[in-house]
C-alpha cells in the first residue's frame, strides 16, 4: 500500500497561500532589534513579501501541490468549478446540442 504523502506542517505555520496560487511570507529582520532600524525600514518590513519562481519550485516539492509563479499565467493552475459554475457550463453545453426536456 503506497503511503499518502503529506505537506510540510512547519511551512504551512511559515507561510500562507494566496487563492492565485502564489507563495506569502513575513520579511526576515522584523522581529526584534527594531530600535536601530529606520521608520522607512520599519514599514517595508511590516507588509508580507511573495517568494521568487525558485522557491517556489522548492516549497511545490514540500508541501506537494502545485503552486503559481509571478510569470506564470493563471490558467496553469485549473479550479474546479463549483456546483452553480457546473451546472451553468452543462446547460450551456445542452443547449448547444440542441437538446433538453421538452
Amino acid at each position: 500500500m503506497q503511503r499518502k504523502n503529506k505537506p510540510h506542517k512547519g511551512l504551512l505555520k511559515r507561510v500562507r497561500i494566496t487563492k492565485t496560487g502564489l507563495v506569502r511570507h513575513k520579511s526576515a529582520n522584523s522581529k526584534h532589534l527594531k530600535s536601530g532600524k529606520s521608520p522607512g525600514r520599519l514599514r517595508k518590513l511590516r507588509k508580507d513579501r511573495l517568494v521568487s519562481n525558485a522557491v517556489a519550485k522548492a516549497l511545490e516539492r514540500q508541501l506537494h501541490r502545485r503552486l503559481r509563479g509571478r510569470d506564470q499565467s493563471r490558467a496553469t493552475t485549473r479550479k474546479s468549478p463549483n456546483p452553480a459554475e457546473r451546472k451553468a457550463t452543462q446547460a450551456a453545453k445542452l443547449a448547444l446540442r440542441g437538446g433538453g426536456i421538452k
